[in-house]
């Protein structure tokens, strides 16, 4: 039977242009060594650092009867739905005798809720009239073309405005979709709002986030009679620590739904046909064609879509 001792967590960061958004990630992963000692947590990135997710997942493998893949990613695009799954294929070719099992994004979810209500919270006390019905919020996104990503964002700002007494809390995306914050603030205004809080939904650092510290500080030049605050990015709160650690457990009793059901699904299929593929070239082992895997599809998607421009 495959033990706790014969498993690599592998945490998937996206990876940042900004060396310091990575550095993040490398000290989220340290500070999770410490807190599971016992547990073998290794890291890569899908992007812009290394190790690569390829090389990722087969450093994992080296000595592991069973490999945990865990996203580090708050809404699930093309990465989490295509990137990742392809990745997780191709390990499995390599390594025949290990298991893959791929486990959820963060998602949408009460735990992020309490952090982004707790940031909004502390952001309040900084205003000089912390007064709800004056202030309006603006969940500030990455922006996807994916429709369910946004989505999922669209639903915390809705549970944020029910938790809370602000009457006005919109959406905001950097990129790819609109709202823009910058429309959004002006119609706030519009309305009323005296104050108003920007709050980015960003796990870690990055030339998005300082490109919304950029946006926000030529807002109160061009509102000036509205007090502005800005949160900052979140990711080292406990809920991040134990959703992962929920995750780990989920996968090793087979809960159901630790799983991602697009592990294995016809929606990669799909955009490759239409040119949306990732290409990846790599040196490896020779692949032995017996060893390759079949999945079959665990859900149907009505139409492939890309992610978010990365950080």
């Amino acid at each position: 039977m495959t033990t706790a001792s014969t498993d690599t967590i592998l945490l998937i960061g996206h990876g940042s242009r900004e060396p310091e958004g990575n550095d993040e990630i490398w000290a989220f992963v340290a500070q999770w060594r410490a807190r599971q000692p016992q547990w073998r947590i290794e890291v890569c990135f899908i992007e812009f650092a290394a190790p690569s997710l390829h090389d990722g997942l087969l450093q994992a493998a080296q000595g592991a009867r069973r490999v945990l893949v865990l996203p580090l990613i708050l809404n699930a695009a093309g990465h989490v739905k295509m990137e990742i799954p392809e990745a997780i294929e191709h390990a499995r070719e390599h390594h025949p005798d290990t298991e893959f099992l791929y486990g959820p994004h963060l998602t949408a979810c009460d735990p992020i809720l309490s952090i982004l209500r707790r940031k909004l919270r502390h952001a309040m006390t900084e205003l000089d009239m912390p007064d709800p019905t004056t202030t309006g919020v603006v969940l500030l996104g990455r922006g996807s073309s994916d429709r369910q990503a946004n989505g999922d964002m669209a639903k915390m700002a809705r549970w944020l405005q029910e938790e809370t007494d602000h009457e006005l809390v919109d959406l905001a995306f950097t990129g790819i979709t609109w709202p823009r914050l910058e429309r959004v603030v002006q119609r706030q205004a519009l309305l009323g709002m005296t104050q108003i809080v920007v709050l980015p939904y960003y796990l870690y650092t990055g030339t998005l986030m300082q490109r919304i510290s950029r946006q926000v500080a030529n807002l109160r030049v061009q509102y000036p009679h509205i007090r502005f605050a800005q949160t900052p990015h979140f990711g080292f709160e406990k809920e991040i620590f134990e959703l992962l650690e929920q995750r780990v457990t989920d996968l090793r009793a087979g809960v159901p739904e630790a799983k991602l059901p697009c592990d294995g699904c016809k929606f990669r299929e799909i955009a490759h046909d239409l040119g949306h593929g990732h290409s990846h070239e790599h040196t490896h082992a020779q692949v032995n064609p017996a060893a390759v895997h079949v999945h079959a599809p665990a859900h149907d998607h009505a139409e492939p879509v890309l992610e978010a421009q990365a950080a």
